[in-house]
């Protein structure tokens, strides 16, 4: 059985008692923070925290209830910050991280090569245009077609990266194109030909194109895209592993699993964006607070979406609904199957939708801090899926 243990900090130094005894199977953790090495020994929980850097929410709670990760100047919903949670197994004296972690790395990860930009210029405007095969033309016809893709199929969407710069807008359509394409692998017409090999060769593709190596014209805006703005291959790599997940997992036995699902498949397309997007210069959150909220708004889409498309999704035989919380419900598989609305469907689906409003709420907070010409198109997504 896993047991979630969590714990808080609201000031410096925070003594925090056990009285379960499970947390005697792990004696000694260490958690990275971006500046330093922070250790705690589990006889009773010593919690320390750097006096110039407030954490952020960071929580699987007990009753499945996530909020972003992370440390941040804005405010959170909980009375206290939660450093970290881990899953332990007492029984193999194991500790797994979570699913939040998990993500929480990469986060991380993209924070600080923005930072390093911000600090080397000051500013994250992008590059000048780089040579890449074929000419200036051929590379501004490319950003054109993505544009017109975007137009398309994300109508509102696209109205809105028109009030940003030229530069940011084309390479926001660029992004686009490339999740809507990796999107449709699995999706799409030709989805019950795609195999799990397709899926490596888009991957090695993927990582050809950001070597400056496109493969086609859009690839090319991508890589263009890539080549001057901050961004890290990661978050798209995520997102072809949530590809591989729609392969092979169509259940999800609880929301630790159901969050890694979204993050790869919608949270990765807000980390990808914030590098694009901007920072305000007035803005006095942290870098990792800009991305949690993207992250946030990713996974609030992706929950409406499985909310939205119950229905869809069985007819294909997948159920991206938490398993335990259905059982807790008094629901199953075949109350979807059968298409029942009854009470019981109801409640459940109430408390379903409170977690993607949490998910939007925390997302809000982060919109202030963006650039001034991207906070349209971004408040727009809260309603709309990208993809």
């Amino acid at each position: 059985m896993s047991v979630t243990f969590l714990w808080f900090v609201s000031s410096p130094g925070l003594e925090v008692s056990h009285s379960t005894g499970l947390l005697d199977s792990v004696r000694h953790v260490k958690f990275l923070d971006s500046s330093k090495v922070m250790s705690r020994d589990f006889g009773s929980i010593r919690v320390e925290k750097d006096k110039e850097k407030g954490w952020r929410l960071c929580s699987l709670s007990t009753d499945m209830k996530y909020a972003c990760v992370g440390r941040s100047g804005l405010e959170s919903a909980s009375n206290f910050p939660l450093i970290a949670n881990v899953l332990a197994n007492p029984a193999a004296g194991e500790v797994a991280v979570s699913s939040e972690q998990k993500v929480y790395d990469v986060v991380l990860k993209q924070a600080s090569l923005v930072k390093r930009k911000l600090g080397a210029t000051g500013e994250l405007d992008a590059k000048p245009d780089i040579a890449l095969p074929g000419n200036l033309s051929l590379l501004n016809e490319a950003y054109d077609r993505c544009g017109e893709i975007c137009a398309e199929y994300a109508k509102t969407f696209y109205l809105g990266t028109l009030l940003m710069t030229p530069e940011r807008r084309r390479a926001i359509w660029a992004i686009y194109v490339w999740c809507r394409r990796t999107d449709e692998l699995v999706d799409g017409p030709n989805a019950s030909q795609i195999t799990p090999t397709a899926l490596d060769r888009w991957e090695s593709r993927l990582e050809e194109l950001f070597q400056g190596r496109p493969f086609d014209m859009l690839d090319a805006a991508l890589a263009d895209t890539v080549a001057k703005f901050p961004v890290d291959i990661q978050p798209f790599k995520d997102m072809i592993e949530g590809m591989r997940l729609d392969l092979k997992k169509p259940r999800y036995k609880n929301f630790d699993e159901l969050y890694l699902y979204c993050y790869y498949v919608a949270g990765t397309v807000g980390i990808m964006s914030v590098p694009i997007m901007g920072i305000s210069p007035n803005s006095e959150a942290t870098t990792e607070s800009v991305y949690n909220a993207a992250l946030a708004l990713g996974i609030a889409n992706q929950l409406t979406n499985i909310l939205r498309d119950v229905g869809e999704d069985a007819s294909r035989g997948r159920v991206y609904l938490p398993q335990d919380e259905l059982a807790q419900a008094g629901l199953s598989d075949e109350d979807i199957f059968a298409g029942k609305v009854t009470d019981k469907w109801r409640n459940f689906m109430k408390s379903q939708i409170k977690r993607a409003r949490m998910f939007f709420d925390e997302a809000e907070k982060g919109v202030t801090e963006l650039n001034e010409a991207s906070r349209w198109p971004v408040r727009n997504s809260k309603n709309l899926s990208i993809l």
